[in-house]
C-alpha cells in the first residue's frame, strides 16, 4: 500500500464557503476524500487541512499554530512512511498582515519541500515524491474578508506561475487548481463541494500519471 500526505488549509480541511472552520464537508466530499475514491484500496490517503495555515509565518493574531512550516516536520514523521506529499497552501500568505508578493509566497512553498527532502520520510529514507499545488485564485468580490485580504486577489491569479517556476526548480510535480476549479462566489476563496469533488478527481489523475500505480 502507497500513502499520500495531503498538507494545506481550509481548503484542504473542507470549510464549507460563507462558514466556520466547524461548518466542514464530510469526510467523502473534501478533496482528499475523493482522491482517496479515485486511488482505490491500494492507497492509504492522509487529510492534514488546517483553517487559517500559512506556509512558513507565525500569524500575530491567530497564533503560531498557523505555521506549516513548524507543523509539517512533525506531522511527516508522525506519517512516515510516505510516498507522496501533495502541498496545497499560500492563499492565507496573501492576507495583508504578512505584505508577500506571489514570488515569496512561492519561497515559503519552497521552504517546505526543503523541509521533506531533508527529512526524507518516504520508504527506507528516501524523499518522497512531491507535488505542489497552486490554489485557485480568489474572487474579485471577497465579502466581509475584503479588510482582511486586501489587495490578495490579484496576487492570488500569479500564484500559479510562481508556484511552478519553484516547482520546476526543485524538480517536483506541479499541478494548477485553477485550470479545473474555482473558488465559490460566497465568500470569494473557499472551494464548494463540486469543486472538491473535481479536484479530487483531477489529483488523482495526476497521481496516477506519476506512473507507479502498477508497482503497488
Amino acid at each position: 500500500m502507497r500513502s499520500v500526505l495531503c498538507f494545506g488549509d481550509s481548503n484542504t480541511h473542507g470549510q464549507m464557503p460563507g462558514g466556520t472552520p466547524l461548518d466542514r464537508f464530510n469526510p467523502f466530499e473534501r478533496w482528499p476524500g475523493v482522491l482517496r475514491r479515485e486511488l482505490g484500496p491500494d492507497w492509504y490517503v492522509i487529510e492534514e487541512g488546517l483553517s487559517g495555515r500559512t506556509t512558513v509565518h507565525d500569524d500575530p493574531i491567530e497564533g503560531a499554530l498557523k505555521n506549516g512550516r513548524t507543523y509539517l516536520r512533525p506531522c511527516l514523521m508522525s506519517h512516515a512512511m510516505l510516498d507522496l506529499v501533495i502541498i496545497m497552501l499560500g492563499t492565507n500568505d496573501l492576507k495583508r498582515r504578512f505584505n508577500q508578493p506571489p514570488s515569496e509566497v512561492a519561497m515559503g512553498i519552497g521552504c517546505l519541500v526543503h523541509d521533506i527532502k531533508e527529512l526524507a520520510p518516504g520508504p527506507g529514507g528516501s524523499v518522497p515524491e512531491i507535488m505542489i499545488v497552486a490554489p485557485p485564485p480568489m474572487q474579485d468580490d471577497i465579502k466581509e474578508w475584503e479588510s482582511i485580504f486586501s489587495g490578495a486577489q490579484p496576487k492570488s491569479r500569479k500564484l500559479a506561475l510562481e508556484f511552478e517556476i519553484i516547482a520546476d526548480s526543485l524538480e517536483v510535480h506541479f499541478f494548477d487548481a485553477g485550470s479545473v476549479i474555482e473558488t465559490d462566489p460566497s465568500d470569494g476563496f473557499h472551494i464548494n463541494k463540486e469543486a472538491h469533488e473535481g479536484l479530487g478527481v483531477a489529483l488523482a489523475r495526476e497521481v496516477e500519471a506519476i506512473g507507479w500505480l502498477n508497482e503497488v
